[in-house]
């Protein structure tokens, strides 16, 4: 499929034969290429790939095309291919790659990957020690806060199908800490989170939809400032474990993006040319790890 790009004549008008007429190469490089394909022969859309020199550093990176290709012109050298996509065994491959030459990998076959344990049906609780509640938001168009909530808890229920299950969390709100009393003192007060009308913030979710892989979707209602709104949690689980005493634990990742004015927190103040103090988007980032309640 790959001759198709390399007809006609070389950059500068200068005619070139071989497999790269008519594509621009450096005499100096060569032409890796290859085809992802899933376990039924389908092309991988958007899996990523990382050619790496032979010592180890990345050289060209990205995700392959509509059709699963990979297509990277790289000076003449030794190389590995590695191959990643969600859901998936990862692929390692090498090659040699000459000058003015093109080196095909022909059609490489991701393996679905085996399923991480998902927890046993019961009755589970958040580990605050080891787990937390992130955020970052812009500050002054240029930077980023970054703060906490040290402040938490939380119930899960894990029913006889994931999908089933339910989860609250209730988080102190005067709990915030960005590491900067002041600052800290400013988002309690009545123009951010207004904890002393407002002490929680919490969050319920009936809805759990895997996704794919180690990809899950939590939805729920979030409760801030006064305000519910539903909101989605791009999660990533990440398995069973066993912690230092020998209790089971669970672990995921998780990630959302909030609007500080769909929770009426509007509260701003403009710099100079209009920029404003505080950004209006909010991240979301989790560390969660779950034990069975009452271990």
């Amino acid at each position: 499929m790959f001759s198709r790009l390399f007809g006609g004549r070389r950059a500068g008008g200068a005619a070139r034969g071989g497999p790269f007429a008519g594509l621009a190469v450096p005499p100096s490089a060569g032409v890796l290429s290859c085809r992802v394909l899933d376990p039924v022969n389908e092309p991988l859309r958007q899996a990523e790939f990382v050619v790496s020199d032979h010592a180890g550093r990345k050289v060209v990176g990205g995700e392959t095309d509509p059709y699963g290709s990979v297509l990277a012109t790289v000076p003449a050298g030794e190389y590995r291919l590695a191959v990643t996509a969600e859901g998936y065994t990862p692929y390692h491959g090498g090659a040699t790659v000459a000058e003015s030459a093109h080196v095909g990998l022909g059609d490489v076959m991701l393996q679905v990957a085996p399923q991480a344990n998902l927890p046993e049906p019961g009755d589970w609780e958040i580990d605050p020690a080891h787990s937390r509640v992130g955020f970052t938001v812009a500050h002054i168009g240029l930077a980023r806060i970054h703060g906490r909530f040290n402040g938490f808890a939380g119930a899960v229920r894990i029913a006889e199908r994931m999908e089933h299950s339910a989860m609250h969390v209730v988080i102190d709100a005067a709990s915030i800490d960005t590491g900067v009393q002041m600052r800290d003192d400013h988002l309690r007060s009545s123009d951010f989170l207004d904890v002393g009308r407002h002490p929680t913030i919490e969050f319920y979710s009936e809805r759990f939809v895997h996704k794919g892989g180690s990809k899950w979707s939590v939805t729920g209602a979030l409760t801030l400032h006064g305000v519910s709104r539903t909101v989605a949690l791009d999660t990533q689980y990440l398995g069973l474990g066993s912690g230092l005493e020998g209790e089971t634990r669970c672990a995921c990742r998780a990630s959302t993006e909030l609007h500080r004015e769909d929770f009426t927190l509007t509260w701003q103040t403009l710099l100079a040319k209009g920029i404003a103090a505080v950004g209006s988007s909010i991240t979301i980032e989790l560390d969660v790890q779950i034990v069975p309640k009452g271990r």
